[in-house]
């Protein structure tokens, strides 16, 4: 996929009417250190258009980047960092939970996790948490390159018996660095904006 223009077109927090948008959108969760702006920024050919936060949790936003003019990049609020306060998790949830349940627009869920370590406690909820509500995501195994090629199969497979994925299901490693995934995740993203992917939506929404 060619990137012609990609910027950053609504920010929602919690008290905000989401937008109705006439084009497709695909969303990123992960927990708030998971490389998840760099990812996202990877994937529009940009160095710091995904908006970042020097303190981990405190971005409780959902961002929506419209790339090409033909679909939305949807950076869900990071998730699991244990100072924030409860009050603020309790938004952060209920935010989230309106985007997946009301969304017209949502075709794909993506989640990240850190193929260096175990899904956490976290990570297994937030995947159960999207499942049921009708999607089936596409596992993103972020920060490849902090392993060596050899360790690689040891922790794909760690993360896949962590989530208790379905043997069917998607997982990417992938590296911000050197980009290895994203030309992956850029083919399911280009099936969403053809109307081709079914595979992330279960419920038919």
């Amino acid at each position: 996929m060619k990137i012609i223009s990609a910027s950053l077109d609504t920010v929602c927090g919690v008290t905000s009417a989401l937008p109705k948008n006439p084009l497709p959108e695909v969303a990123f969760a992960g927990k708030s250190n998971v490389g998840k702006s760099s990812l996202i920024n990877s994937l529009m050919n940009r160095k710091s258009l995904a908006r970042t936060s020097s303190q981990p949790g405190k971005t409780q936003t959902i961002n929506y980047y419209n790339v090409n003019k033909q679909i939305y990049l949807v950076d869900l609020p990071g998730y699991g960092y244990t100072k924030i306060a409860k009050v603020v998790k309790e938004k952060w949830g209920e935010l989230v939970e309106r985007y997946l349940y009301s969304s017209q627009a949502l075709q794909a869920v993506f989640l990240l996790v850190d193929i260096r370590h175990a899904p956490s406690e976290n990570d297994k909820l937030m995947y159960r948490w999207i499942v049921s509500n009708g999607y089936e995501p596409i596992v993103i195994a972020t920060k490849l390159d902090k392993l060596k090629r050899s360790q690689v199969p040891k922790h794909v497979k760690q993360v896949r018996e962590g989530l208790q994925l379905p043997k069917k299901a998607t997982l990417i490693p992938f590296s911000a660095s050197s980009k290895q995934g994203r030309e992956e995740i850029w083919k399911i993203m280009e099936a969403v904006i053809a109307g081709e992917y079914t595979d992330g939506n279960c419920s038919g929404q």
